[in-house]
């Protein structure tokens, strides 16, 4: 026996119809609500949520250390070596040596000697060594050391008597 007020409706002629879609229905929306989560999880982006969540544990990670920071705490001397300082003098040796270290492999480069040209690009690793140009570089650079060099003598003129 149900208590007063709380006994089940008898469902009578196109009731029971109505009720079972009633019930696809919401099972389907909260199959769509799901389907819609996992997607908008998706679309963030895998290396994005790790990253939060790596973010997050570091924050409840600091949050869990006392506020007065002394000396000898390991963290902070960690932080404040790995910060990059600006006119720091061992800054671009440890630039250098992290270069030097890293996961993936750097790109091979011709070893060789190579003629100059304006925009300092090497030639690619599989250079043959032969020069295909039509002269210009050649030309400009001895166009520009040319006028530098009558500059240089006529400032030198100029100043002879000084």
């Amino acid at each position: 026996e149900s208590p007063p007020g709380k006994s089940e409706t008898a469902v009578t002629g196109n009731r029971p119809a109505i009720v079972r879609k009633r019930k696809r229905r919401d099972s389907n929306s909260e199959e769509k609500a799901a389907e819609l989560e996992k997607q908008a999880e998706f679309g963030k982006g895998l290396v994005q949520l790790k990253q939060a969540d790596e973010k997050i544990d570091e924050m409840l990670h600091e949050m869990s250390k006392p506020l007065a920071r002394y000396r000898d705490d390991s963290d902070l001397d960690a932080m404040l070596r790995n910060e990059d300082r600006e006119g720091d003098p061992m800054l671009a040796f440890l630039k250098k040596k992290k270069k030097l270290d890293p996961a993936k492999p750097e790109r091979p480069v011709w070893k060789g000697p190579c003629p100059a040209n304006r925009y300092n690009i090497r030639p690619g690793y599989r250079w043959d060594g032969v020069d295909r140009s039509n002269g210009f570089e050649k030309k400009f650079f001895n166009s520009q050391a040319s006028r530098k060099a009558a500059a240089h003598e006529a400032h030198m003129w100029s100043v002879e008597d000084m």
